[in-house]
Order: C-alpha cells, then structure tokens, then sequence
C-alpha cells in the first residue's frame, strides 16, 4: 500500500510517501501563491497521477487544547475536495507540534537555517505520515 502525507500550508504543501507503510520518506514540496488552494489542489491532483497513493493522510493543525481553528476548517474542506477529486481516501492526522519537532530535528543535525526553510515542509510531512503509521501499527498490535 502506497501513502502519501501531506502538511498544508498558506503558500506551500509538504509531501512525504511510505511505500512500506512502516517507514515515511519526505517527497517534495509544493508551493503556491498564498491561499491558492485551488492551484495547490491541482499540483497535488498531477502529483497523485505520478505516485498512485492509495491513501493520503493530511495533516489537521488542531490547536494546543484540540479545538478545530481556522488552518484545521481549511484542512478539512481541503481534504474533502482532494478525496471527491482524487477517488483517493484522505485522512485527517493531528499535526500538533509536527513542524516544531521537525525544526528541532533539523537543529540537532546542524542544519543551517537556509536549508532548514527549503526542507521544513517535507520533514513536517514525514512526522504527519509516521503518526498515523505508527499509529496504525499500534492498533494493529
């Protein structure tokens, strides 16, 4: 089984894949003019044509105290319109502190922070994927 995580974001999605369903690998990044989700749908639409996922996990930016803000309603409307587009199922994954943790990753391996801006998005994307892996892993367990 094939999946892709997504983290969306105002002006860039990060794109991460796991063909093994056990370990996520970061793919690309997807940029676009701010708040163009109907470009970012279409970018990601070439994309799923390329990679045949067979399920898309999205990242939910829930807030701290897991109440659905502004960027988690975009993500939910994003990834239903992905999903009724794609034919492919989207899953939504709690996202919370994944691009922090990213950053901080980034950090301890001395990642300069110009390269840190061009990979942030990916990296953020595999910890959405591998949540929702070791996740399934665990209920499987």
């Amino acid at each position: 089984m094939i999946y892709l995580g997504l983290d969306l974001g105002s002006v860039t999605c990060g794109v991460s894949r796991s063909d093994s369903g056990i370990i996520a690998s970061p793919l690309t990044t997807l940029r676009f003019k701010p708040d163009d989700y109907d470009r970012a749908l279409d970018m990601l639409l070439e994309l799923i044509e390329k990679e045949h996922p067979d399920m898309i996990v999205l990242g939910w930016p829930l807030l701290e105290n897991g109440d659905r803000g502004e960027r988690a309603l975009i993500c939910e409307e994003f990834g239903q319109v992905l999903q009724e587009e794609s034919g492919i199922p989207v899953v939504l994954q709690d996202e919370r502190n994944t691009t922090k943790d990213s950053e901080a990753i980034l950090i301890e391996a001395d990642v300069s922070r110009k390269k840190r801006k061009k990979v942030i998005d990916r990296m953020a994307a595999v910890r959405i994927l591998q949540y929702y892996l070791d996740a399934q892993k665990q209920k499987g367990a």
